[in-house]
């Protein structure tokens, strides 16, 4: 074929002028073909392409057709997109055979393109958590007499599995909050150590936006304030104001405990508990909606309980591919394209959906079957195209990022390469929908000294707008190589009314936005695998999620560990400096065990934790650090 190629080359560049010829390409049969035929009917009336230069032409593009093409086509990334966002993957949710199926799916075509496995078969298997549901041993009696499990209780999904017989204290919604827009005790003069503790769920205002007590509200959080003072086992019930139906709710998939046995309960077994002192759980509500004072009192109830959850797992697997180096000199450093593949399966409550009330195929074909067919196809240019790539590519498909960057983390922390040798990742999430006015977010161009220059020396402004961020902290995959100090860029064209709901599908992709931006990340990927010196990685911007959720702004200056890879602790993978944990002498790789001697044991108390600080504040935070514990002042 590639003699044809220059044979038509050769006729064609006899009729045309330079000019003319940079029009001509070789992206795929038809798109090519169409183009070389309109551009010969528009030539000057002067000068004439003869029948043999047509049949040259539509000869090589035929040829063309019986094999793959060197270039990223619209036809392909279509192909692509529409196989990963069909109703056969069932919207690809972590976990799943459709899950399974698009690893596969990768594999298969970067071992077309010459990719071979870092390890193993190429997928890196690992195990994710899919729910949290109750065990075979719940327990729970009041005054001897015995409940059922599902009918008339539920462990909560951050119970510890563990047991207690012991008296209960009715201490109202659970608040211990004093600031300065309220001030509410439900502990004042109670002792509730070694005891239950029967709580209301949600809060006077009954949730309402804007309410004083709606940050306080949080089941977890109320049992964590009464665990710090002393509490044994926690007991929530809902008032009939909150939730009229005294519903149960899903267990969900927290997986992180609250070290103490915790139950959610029906009225009629409060109202049991309660029976000693004559009054019942709607007329206690009612109140302390009215009084908006604390009301605690001892029960005299003496309440057994045994909580035991088990995890339901499923096996998941990121694909990783390598593609070897051309230059002996450098084929041991690495240029990383990355995308995400899962996406929310058939979505409902708790699964990160915006179309709340529908339970159907989420197609996630921006989000992301659009990256992962752009990677497949800039691997197979980079596959075809010699001297293209100096350094090895590695192609990463994660899974788990809709779950919280499971794969990434994953892959960065089992990489089977040396992630110091890496010279930058580039991550691709939801890069099908450019929209009219052109624009293209690329964040992390200050992650390296250049990095800016580079992107925007690869642009052409007339066809791409570019919207920069020196950030190398976002909400994808890339953040997991940024917190191990790797250069990153993040391709993204933006958000749109169908992310995360069944809308999302292939016929809403701008695959002519996906070619031009194909181009550009082939352009700047190209110059990170071949250049001769390596990329310096700098810091650029906070590393850690923006709006730190209930933490209120107020932070340590960290990028907590969100996997909960360390038990018993939380490890701080970045620690930025100028700010707080810094200045106050932590260190990356620190692990939190405590705040103003208050234990932290994964990231749901590190949150809690820091919900109850101030800004200005001094904390004290023991770390261990190479084993070692070691004890911080972290001025606020």
């Amino acid at each position: 074929m590639s003699f044809v190629y220059t044979l038509v080359s050769f006729v064609v560049s006899s009729f045309l002028t330079t000019k003319d010829t940079k029009y001509i390409s070789k992206r795929s049969t038809k798109e090519n073909l169409d183009h070389t035929l309109t551009f010969a009917k528009t030539m000057n009336a002067g000068r004439k392409i003869n029948t043999l230069i047509i049949v040259l032409t539509c000869l090589a593009f035929i040829m063309d057709s019986c094999s793959r093409s060197l270039y990223v086509t619209k036809k392909e990334l279509r192909n692509h997109i529409e196989y990963l966002s069909s109703d056969a993957l069932a919207g690809r949710l972590t976990g799943t055979t459709g899950d399974s199926l698009t690893a596969q799916y990768i594999r298969k075509n970067l071992v077309k393109d010459g990719f071979v496995p870092i390890t193993g078969n190429g997928l890196q298997a690992y195990k994710v958590t899919k729910a949290i549901k109750p065990g075979k041993n719940n327990f729970l009696s009041i005054n001897s007499k015995t409940y059922t499990e599902g009918k008339d209780f539920v462990p909560l999904p951050f119970s510890s599995n563990d047991s207690l017989s012991a008296e209960v204290v009715f201490a109202g919604y659970g608040f211990n909050v004093k600031n300065d827009s309220i001030s509410w005790n439900d502990y004042s003069g109670s002792d509730v150590k070694g005891k239950w503790v029967l709580l209301l769920m949600s809060e006077p205002d009954g949730d309402k936006p804007g309410s004083a007590l709606l940050p306080y509200a949080a089941d977890r959080d109320k049992t964590m304030t009464a665990k710090d003072l002393g509490a044994a086992g926690i007991l929530f019930v809902s008032g009939k104001t909150a939730d009229p139906e005294d519903r149960f709710e899903a267990t969900g998939k927290e997986g992180y405990s609250a070290g103490l046995p915790a139950f959610r309960i029906k009225r009629n077994l409060a109202d049991a508990i309660l029976s000693a002192s004559g009054k019942s759980i709607d007329e206690l509500e009612k109140q302390l909606n009215s009084s908006r004072q604390p009301v605690t009192f001892s029960t005299g109830s003496i309440v057994k309980g045994n909580a035991e959850l088990e995890k339901e797992t499923a096996d998941s697997r990121n694909v990783v591919m390598l593609l070897p180096g051309a230059d002996p000199a450098l084929k041991n450093q690495y240029l990383i394209i990355g995308a995400h593949f899962d996406h929310l399966g058939m979505g409902g409550p708790g699964s990160g959906s915006r179309a709340v009330d529908t339970v159907g195929i989420h197609h996630g074909a921006d989000d992301n079957a659009s990256g992962v067919a752009m990677m497949l196809e800039l691997a197979e240019r980079f596959s075809r195209e010699k001297g293209s790539h100096r350094r090895s590519i590695v192609c990463v498909g994660f899974s788990g990022e809709e779950e919280g960057l499971l794969g990434s983390k994953e892959f960065v922390d089992n990489p089977g390469i040396d992630l110091s040798k890496v010279n930058a990742m580039i991550n691709l999430d939801m890069v099908g929908r450019l929209n009219s006015d052109r624009t293209l977010q690329i964040s992390g161009v200050g992650t390296a000294a250049g990095l800016k220059q580079l992107v925007q020396s690869k642009t052409d402004t007339s066809v791409i707008r570019l919207a920069l961020s020196d950030e190398g902290y976002g909400p994808s995959d890339h953040s997991s190589f940024y917190g191990k100090n790797i250069p990153v860029l993040f391709y993204f064209t933006g958000a749109h009314a169908d992310y995360h709901t069944p809308m999302d599908v292939a016929d809403s992709i701008n695959y002519d936005g996906m070619l031009r931006i194909s181009d550009m990340v082939y352009s700047v990927a190209g110059s990170l695998a071949n250049a001769d010196s390596s990329l310096s990685f700098r810091e650029a911007g906070p590393k850690l999620p923006a709006g730190g959720g209930r933490m209120k702004g107020i932070t340590l200056g960290i990028m907590p560990d969100f996997a909960g890879v360390i038990k018993n602790g939380l490890r701080a993978d970045f620690v930025t400096p100028g700010r707080p944990a810094a200045l106050g002498g932590m260190k990356k790789g620190d692990i939190i065990t405590a705040i103003d001697g208050k234990t932290v044991n994964n990231i749901q108390d590190y949150m809690f934790r820091m919900s109850q600080v101030k800004k200005g504040q001094q904390i004290s935070v023991d770390v261990l650090r190479n084993g070692k514990k070691i004890g911080l002042l972290i001025q606020l």
